[in-house]
């Protein structure tokens, strides 16, 4: 049953267009030690606003950049943080729809209410203070590849020597966001690119000027029916985009199936579109196209193809080598009306990664990034946190962590693994992200993780932002990868026990990847702890 984004998202204000925040504004922010509420309270201290902060926990590996940044963040909720005898103390409250969803008369949006203080999501405040920036934004949305093609745009920029400022919603290297790893920068330079993330409008306060549409697939399945809804909500997006005037671009992605419907949907629409597809390797099928049949090759530039989009320029890449410590790909229309081919050598690994790159390309192209100066950029980059990230290699066991929790993402995830470590037993250790995609996803996360991997663990699921965790468990998941032969799986319990239930089972030469979007990375810095002996 799915619910709706006005039910998700009660008691906040209706997305607006972004304004610049005004000196002083007084702006709390709950849940400030999640990844995006913390971007907010940092770029609306530099935007100049006089911000507070809390969480019901601080422990959390973002709240080192918000303390940085001189933002008070205290443990705990109090309707105090919000109005005292003598009226509002704040003049607007952000906070994430984690807890509208959950918990709509939280002590402190009641206090909100109450004292006629507004309350928005922190989206809005990292629009408004783009605003206050006075950059270009620049939105990345897809169902998958977010975090890692804005930071990979981001720091390409940086790179070049544009200074953007950012929100991306993993941890970006120390030197690349200004002193401490941050899901935030603030810059001086043209460019505030953002991650748009779909679920229950909370890309709505962004309307940028250029669009990046990685993929488009069905998820978030308490908010979103189908994928058709998915595909509603980005084409939505997508035409908000823009200014009165001033028509927003579009880099879409088409090789992918739900990118290139979006892509369909908008011949009436006033923008630019750039087309960008990743050719298939020898012997591997394009995706289907929408309304059946295969995505025309991009090498051949069909007038039908290009009809589809209206008038697009074409950007298409091809994989020359995959290899365990990089990915070559070659690029062509770089330069408008400029077929030449320009070859880069990615240092991470998976088709998946490929295609994030060659959006990256695109973006940077229609920005104005020389070409070599995108051939290094795209070059120079190691990833952003929590992105198949190495989190140690003790007693010849390797320890990865990465977001993945859609089986999607979870297929490509592992198979980029085996690109980089070939010939190793494979451990796939998931904590599964919320019951109700469990729930909906269960069959297609057994078929990825029976087939993909060696060996499975499956914590305990991570709630999140669920009302029923009665629907799901992760024994139920594992019984469901057994049963499909191939790997083994278990469900060892909590983070904390699956860390140790592993601890007693790796032996050298094994790879042990880490996926989730909840306390999963727990496993993997308590599992390298206890195989370095600490």
């Amino acid at each position: 049953m799915t619910r709706a984004a006005a039910d998700v998202g009660r008691g906040l204000a209706a997305a607006r267009p972004a304004r610049a925040i005004e000196p002083a504004e007084r702006i709390h922010v709950v849940g400030a030690a999640g990844a995006g509420a913390s971007a907010a309270a940092i770029l609306a201290a530099r935007a100049g606003a006089r911000v507070t902060a809390c969480d019901r926990s601080t422990d959390s590996p973002y709240v080192a950049a918000v303390e940085a940044a001189g933002v008070p963040l205290v443990e705990g909720h109090s309707a105090a943080h919000v109005a005292g005898p003598d009226g509002p103390v704040v003049d607007r409250l952000s906070v994430t729809k984690a807890l509208t969803s959950i918990d709509p008369d939280h002590a402190e949006l009641r206090a909100a209410r109450e004292a006629a203080v507004p309350v928005e999501p922190w989206q809005q405040v990292v629009a408004d203070a783009a605003a206050s920036a006075g950059a270009r934004l620049v939105g990345v949305a897809g169902t998958h590849g977010k975090s890692t093609t804005t930071g990979w745009l981001v720091e390409l920029l940086w790179r070049a020597g544009r200074d953007p400022g950012a929100f991306v919603g993993a941890l970006l290297p120390a030197a690349v966001a200004g002193g401490v790893p941050s899901t935030a920068r603030w810059g001086a330079g043209p460019e505030f690119v953002v991650e748009a993330d779909e679920y229950a409008g909370n890309f709505d306060p962004y309307r940028p000027s250029l669009a990046v549409l990685l993929n488009a697939e069905w998820d978030h399945p308490d908010v979103f029916a189908d994928e058709d809804a998915v595909i509603d909500a980005f084409e939505a997006w997508i035409r908000r985009s823009g200014r009165p005037g001033d028509p927003a671009t579009l880099v879409v992605n088409v090789g992918n199936r739900g990118a290139r419907r979006v892509a369909e949907r908008l011949v009436d629409w006033p923008g630019r579109i750039v087309a960008v597809a990743l050719e298939p390797v020898a012997g591997e099928k394009s995706e289907p196209a929408a309304g059946g049949g295969s995505a025309p090759p991009p090498g051949e530039r069909s007038e039908p193809a290009r009809s589809a989009f209206g008038p697009a320029r074409f950007v298409t890449g091809r994989v020359t080598a995959s290899e365990p410590d990089g990915t070559t790909l070659e690029l062509r229309g770089l330069d408008a009306g400029d077929e030449r081919l320009a070859a880069a050598r990615i240092a991470l690994p998976g088709r998946h990664n490929a295609q994030n790159a060659l959006c990256v390309a695109a973006a940077a192209s229609v920005l104005g990034v020389p070409v070599p100066s995108i051939v290094a950029g795209l070059a120079g980059f190691r990833g952003v946190g929590r992105r198949l990230e190495l989190k140690g290699d003790a007693g010849g066991v390797v320890v990865l962590d990465d977001y993945a929790h859609h089986p999607t993402a979870i297929a490509e995830t592992l198979a980029a693994v085996r690109q980089r470590y070939p010939a190793r037993r494979l451990w796939a250790v998931y904590e599964p992200l919320t019951y109700h995609r469990t729930a909906a996803l269960l069959d297609r996360f057994a078929d990825v993780l029976a087939a993909s991997a060696d060996e499975v663990a499956i914590a305990e699921i991570w709630a999140g932002r669920d009302p029923d965790t009665s629907i799901a468990s992760s024994e139920g998941l594992a019984a469901a990868v057994r049963s499909r032969g191939g790997a083994d799986a278990t469900a060892p319990g909590t983070v904390e026990e699956t860390a140790d239930w592993l601890a007693g089972r790796v032996r050298p030469g094994d790879v042990v990847l880490v996926m989730g979007g909840g306390h999963s990375y727990r496993i993997a810095e308590r599992l390298v702890a206890a195989l370095r002996g600490a």
